[in-house]
């Protein structure tokens, strides 16, 4: 749900800058022609570790959800992140997108970058698109982390969520910042900002927002249903629940755990915004699973 970066000094989350990741080793950032769209995507840290796969979450960049915790990962991951049709540079024919859509360019950009096993993190609606490519590609997944994520976007309080937030972007795209600010942390957390703090993350999410791609995107996450992909997963996969996530509740998280043969499953004390509210937790629960 955000971009750009976030300056007021009394921030707390003043460590998580939103924008591009400084990391040891190599950096490519090139793109790749998937039917009509061009993919932009980026290749990071040293080429002798293991390949881990970062999956953006609604409205999400390859910055604006990773940059801050790719100089952890990219110790021991050689990183791709990839910037799917609604985020970023990339460009496409504005239709409506679709599951597989996404998927096609995720796995494009694997392609092109040369990888042939890999971790796989997805946050959000990068779980679904995780979940997918672990299904239809299980030689290629050697380990997933689902972080927030759902695999029905059709129940009735996700399409009445999505159609609050496209009616909120049409009219006035402060009042859809102020919203995911007001539900994307745990309340506490919220209470405890600053005034200053508040309008850094509202003015950040509006003067980065691209609102054509992030509404299409909402518009994929009440359509999409991926149910038939969990019982497929083969990869060992860690769940993440999010306790005050009001996004996709943590019953979704649960479920996905239930029905992911053999998954372990593990909660935040976070909102939906857990890669930024618990950043240093999550960080240290996908590298402890991943190895």
């Amino acid at each position: 749900m955000l971009s750009g970066r976030i300056t007021a000094g009394n921030n707390p989350f003043r460590n998580c800058h939103f924008s591009a990741p400084v990391v040891s080793g190599e950096i490519d950032m090139p793109s790749v022609a998937v039917h009509d769209a061009t993919v932009w995507y980026e290749l990071m840290g040293s080429p002798s570790e293991p390949a881990m796969v970062l999956v953006s979450g609604t409205g999400g960049t390859m910055h604006s959800n990773w940059g801050h915790l790719v100089p952890t990962f990219s110790k021991k991951r050689r990183i791709l992140l990839v910037d799917y049709s609604g985020s970023g540079k990339t460009t496409d024919d504005g239709g409506p997108l679709s599951v597989q859509m996404l998927v096609d360019q995720i796995m494009a950009a694997v392609q092109a970058a040369s990888l042939d096993r890999f971790d796989l993190v997805g946050y959000s609606l990068g779980s679904c698109l995780s979940m997918t490519i672990a299904a239809q590609h299980p030689e290629r997944v050697r380990s997933m982390v689902l972080l927030a994520g759902f695999f029905d976007g059709s129940d009735r309080r996700n399409t009445l969520q999505a159609g609050l937030w496209l009616d909120l972007i049409e009219r006035d795209p402060v009042l859809f910042a102020r919203m995911i600010v007001l539900n994307g942390m745990k309340p506490e957390r919220v209470s405890a900002m600053s005034q200053a703090d508040i309008n850094g993350w509202i003015q950040a999410i509006v003067q980065n927002n691209d609102w054509k791609g992030i509404s299409r995107q909402i518009d994929l996450d009440r359509r999409l249903n991926v149910t038939g992909v969990l019982d497929k997963i083969l990869a060992p996969t860690l769940v993440i629940g999010c306790k005050y996530d009001q996004v996709a509740p943590i019953s979704h998280s649960r479920e996905m755990a239930r029905r992911i043969n053999g998954s372990s499953y593990a909660e935040l004390d976070a909102g939906h915004l857990a890669p930024f509210e618990q950043a240093h937790e999550f960080a240290q629960l996908v590298m402890g699973f991943v190895g």
